[in-house]
């Protein structure tokens, strides 16, 4: 299973991001490329180094909960409802492409 990594921009060289992950440490060479333009305060989805899309804060932060509760996990919670608020006492929504019919 792949996990993209939620991660702030703090500067922009060139093609690249100096960016900061949810635990504050600083990863100097993320690749735009994919993204396209970005400045300093965006959140961006990264894996493996390069940004895969442009997040909102709010998609930052609910992806940086799924991450903090997979983390209560591995130490042994079993309740992890308070990381996903979201989610709770709501239907699940189909993706857009899968409400529309389309084969």
């Amino acid at each position: 299973m792949c996990l993209g990594i939620p991660m702030q921009i703090l500067a922009v060289e060139g093609r690249y991001a100096r960016c900061r992950d949810r635990h504050g440490a600083e990863h100097p060479r993320i690749d735009l490329m994919l993204v396209g333009e970005a400045e300093p305060g965006q959140w961006l989805m990264t894996f493996l180094d390069a940004a895969r899309a442009p997040l909102t804060e709010e998609e930052a932060r609910q992806g940086n909960a799924a991450l903090d509760a997979l983390d209560a996990v591995l130490a042994g919670a079993e309740d992890v409802s308070a990381y996903f608020a979201d989610l709770i006492d709501r239907e699940p929504q189909l993706p857009d492409f899968l409400r529309g019919g389309h084969s």
